[in-house]
C-alpha cells in the first residue's frame, strides 16, 4: 500500500472545492474547507450515549476502519447575511444546502478514489437524511464525528463550532489508511455561553423558541422545517429534503469562527 497523509488529503478536498467553484454554472455559495482525522479507538464507542443509542460505530461501516476524516465546507459571508433578514430562510439558504450536500457526496468520492489509488479502502454516509425518523437523530451523525475528531465543538443551538465557524455543511468518511490524530480545536468549548461568557444571542434568534440555554426542543425545530418548505413557494423546485432555517447561526458570534479561542486557555476535550 502507499504512504498518504492527512495533509494530502487536505489539499485534495481544497482543490476539488477550488474547481467546483470555478465551474461556469457554480453559484459561489463555499469557502475553502477543512479536515480533521482521528485514529479508530475507544473515543468512538461512547457515540450511542452522546448521539442517539442506534449510532453506528466507524467498523459497522468499515470492518477493517483505522482512521475518520470529517471535513467542514464553509459558507461565504454574503449567504449567511442574506439569510439574517426576516423569520424565514432565503432562497440561496435552501439551494446552498440541496447543493452543498450534492458537492460534500461528490467531494467524498473524490477522497475515497485518492485513498484507494493507494490501495486503502473507505466507506462513507450521506451528507443527510440518514437519521431515524421517530427520534430525529441521525445513525451515523457528522457533527459527533467531528466533535470527537477535534474538527469543532457543540454549542447552545447544537451546531457544531468549527475554527471556521458553524455555517456550512459536514461530511465524513471511515478508512484503512493509518492517518492518526489532527484536531483543528484546542478549546473544550468553542461557544461563548458554553464558556461562561456573555451571549444566548441563538436562543433569543430560534423563530419558534426550539432553543433554551441548556434544552432543544427537536420535534419544534423540526416541523419549523418542514413548514418553511412546505410554505415557502420559492423552495418548490427544490428536492422535499430541503429543510431548512438557520436562523440560530447566522451572522452570530460563531458563524465563521470559534469566538472562544481569542481569549481562553481551554484544553483540548472530547467530552460534549
Amino acid at each position: 500500500m502507499g504512504d498518504i497523509s492527512i495533509e494530502t488529503l487536505r489539499q485534495k478536498l481544497e482543490t476539488f472545492v477550488a474547481a467546483e467553484l470555478q465551474k461556469p454554472e457554480a453559484n459561489q455559495f463555499w469557502e475553502s474547507p477543512i479536515m480533521a482525522s482521528a485514529t479508530v479507538d475507544d473515543r468512538f464507542a461512547i457515540l450511542p450515549e452522546i448521539a442517539m443509542d442506534e449510532h453506528l460505530l466507524p467498523c459497522d461501516l468499515l470492518a477493517r476502519a483505522r482512521s475518520v476524516l470529517v471535513f467542514f465546507i464553509p459558507f461565504q459571508k454574503w449567504l449567511v447575511k442574506e439569510n439574517r433578514e426576516g423569520e424565514r430562510p432565503c432562497r440561496n439558504w435552501g439551494l446552498a444546502y440541496v447543493q452543498t450536500n450534492e458537492l460534500i457526496e461528490r467531494a467524498c468520492r473524490a477522497l475515497s478514489d485518492l485513498l484507494e489509488a493507494k490501495g486503502y479502502q473507505s466507506k462513507q454516509m450521506p451528507a443527510t437524511h440518514n437519521f431515524n425518523a421517530k427520534k430525529l437523530m441521525a445513525r451515523w451523525s457528522h457533527k459527533h464525528l467531528g466533535h470527537l475528531a477535534g474538527l469543532g465543538r457543540f454549542g447552545t443551538h447544537c451546531m457544531l463550532i468549527t475554527p471556521k465557524g458553524c455555517c456550512g455543511r459536514f461530511g465524513s468518511l471511515v478508512t484503512e489508511a493509518e492517518l492518526g490524530d489532527h484536531p483543528l480545536i484546542s478549546t473544550k468549548h468553542a461557544c461563548l455561553l458554553k464558556a461562561g461568557k456573555k451571549c444566548g444571542n441563538c436562543v433569543e434568534r430560534c423563530p419558534v423558541g426550539a432553543l433554551e440555554r441548556d434544552a432543544f426542543d427537536r420535534r419544534k425545530c423540526w416541523d419549523r422545517l418542514n413548514e418553511n418548505y412546505k410554505t415557502l413557494d420559492f423552495f418548490a423546485d427544490l428536492p422535499g429534503t430541503t429543510d431548512v432555517c438557520g436562523k440560530c447561526a447566522a451572522m452570530m458570534p460563531c458563524s465563521f469562527t470559534n469566538p472562544v479561542i481569542r481569549n481562553t486557555k481551554e484544553k483540548f476535550s472530547t467530552t460534549p
